[in-house]
C-alpha cells in the first residue's frame, strides 16, 4: 500500500511551512495568491486529498494556544514570545500569555486556568522547581499537548539551547585566557543550570582549572540576585579570575556590585554569561555571552506544537530539538589578563 500523502509532504514540496499549507487548504485569504498557487500545484502533483472529516473535527477546537514564561522584562523571554506569536498567528491561532514569575504553584494555577478556557495546546518555559509528574498529570488529564521551551524535563517535547556544549565552549575560552579559577553565580536548581555547570566543570577541570559553584552562589534570576550572589562570593574573601553568570540579567547585577566594591569588570575579573540578549552587547564593557537564540527556540517550539495538534497528539514519539549555541566573545573577557 502506498504511503498516505500528508500536508507535511505538501508543504515540503511547495517550499512553505506546514501552517501556511494548512491555511491554503482551508481557503484562508491571508496567504498571497502566488504562495497559494504553489501549494495547490504541490497538492495536484502529489495527489493530496483534503480530509474534510478531520477538518470538521478540528473546527471544534478553540484555536487558542497557551504560552507561559517567567516574565516579559527579560529580553530573552520577550524575543521567544514574539517568535511564538508569529507562528501561531500564521496558523490561525490566538495565544494567551501567562507569567509564572518562576513559581511552580503559580505556574500550575495558570495552566489550570488555560485548560478551563479550552486551549488546544501549551508552550511552557517551566519554573525551575517544576515537578514533572505533577505537570504530566495536569496536562494528560485534559489531553492537552505541551512543548517545553529552554528548560528541559524528561517525558515532554522540548526545544532549547544545547547548554552543555555552550558552557563547554565558554569554559575552553576562559581556560585559554589563563583563568585558573571561575565562579559560577546565579540561577536556581534546574536542568538548565545543571547542564551549564556540567559543561563548565568538564572543560575547566580538563585544563586543571577550578570551578567554584555552590548553593551559596545560587540566586533569583534578576540583577538583584546577581549582585547578592557575587557579594556572597566576595564576602568569603575569594577573588576568582573569572565570574560566569547564569544569564545576562544576572550579569547586569554582577557588574554593578563589582563596581560598588571597587572592581572593574573585564579588567580585574573576567565576566561572562549565557543567552546573549541585547543586554550583553550594551554593557560597558560589552559582555561575553553564549548565544541561546530565543527566537529560534520559540519558532521551533511553536511549529512542534502545531504538528502535534495537526496529527491529533498521538502516535508521535517525544520530540527533542537542541539549538546549536554560539559563543560571542566581547571585551569583558577578551581584554582580561592574568594577575601577576
Amino acid at each position: 500500500m502506498a504511503p498516505r500523502i500528508t500536508l507535511e509532504d505538501v508543504s515540503k514540496a511547495a517550499g512553505v511551512s506546514r501552517s501556511t499549507a494548512s491555511l491554503v487548504v482551508r481557503g484562508s485569504s491571508r496567504i498571497p495568491e502566488s504562495t497559494a498557487l504553489k501549494v495547490r500545484e504541490a497538492m495536484d502533483q502529489l495527489g493530496y486529498v483534503y480530509n474534510r472529516q478531520a477538518a470538521n473535527l478540528r473546527q471544534s477546537r478553540s484555536m487558542t494556544i497557551g504560552l507561559i514564561v517567567t516574565e516579559i522584562i527579560n529580553p530573552y523571554f520577550a524575543e521567544l514570545a514574539m517568535a511564538v506569536d508569529q507562528i501561531t498567528h500564521d496558523a490561525g491561532y490566538t495565544i494567551f500569555i501567562g507569567y509564572s514569575r518562576d513559581l511552580a504553584d503559580r505556574q500550575h494555577e495558570i495552566i489550570a486556568s488555560m485548560i478551563e478556557r479550552q486551549v488546544d495546546g501549551l508552550l511552557l518555559l517551566p519554573a525551575p522547581d517544576t515537578d514533572p509528574e505533577r505537570l504530566a498529570k495536569q496536562v494528560n488529564a485534559a489531553n492537552v499537548p505541551v512543548v517545553l521551551l529552554a528548560r528541559r524535563f524528561a517525558g515532554f517535547d522540548y526545544v532549547g539551547s544545547e547548554n552543555v556544549k555552550g558552557a563547554t565552549m565558554l569554559g575552553e575560552h576562559l581556560s585559554a585566557l589563563g583563568c585558573r579559577s571561575v565562579a559560577f553565580l546565579g540561577g536556581r536548581a534546574a536542568p538548565s543550570l545543571t547542564e551549564r555547570e556540567e559543561g563548565l566543570r568538564a572543560s575547566l577541570e580538563h585544563k586543571a582549572r577550578e570551578l567554584w559553584s555552590v548553593d551559596e552562589f545560587r540566586s533569583s534570576i534578576t540583577p538583584e540576585g546577581g549582585a547578592t550572589a557575587v557579594g556572597r562570593l566576595f564576602d568569603l574573601g575569594r577573588l576568582p579570575d573569572a565570574v560566569v553568570a547564569y544569564n545576562d540579567i544576572v550579569a547586569e547585577g554582577v557588574y554593578g556590585e563589582m563596581r560598588r566594591r571597587g572592581l572593574e569588570p573585564g579588567r580585574d575579573i573576567a565576566v561572562a554569561s549565557f543567552d546573549d540578549t541585547r543586554i550583553a552587547a550594551s554593557q560597558v564593557p560589552p559582555l561575553t555571552s553564549v548565544a541561546g537564540f530565543p527566537q529560534q527556540i520559540g519558532t521551533t517550539g511553536a511549529e512542534m506544537l502545531m504538528k502535534r495538534l495537526a496529527d491529533g497528539n498521538s502516535d508521535i514519539p517525544t520530540q527533542l530539538t537542541l539549538i546549536e549555541p554560539r559563543l560571542k566573545i566581547r571585551s569583558s573577557t577578551a581584554t582580561w589578563r592574568p594577575r601577576t
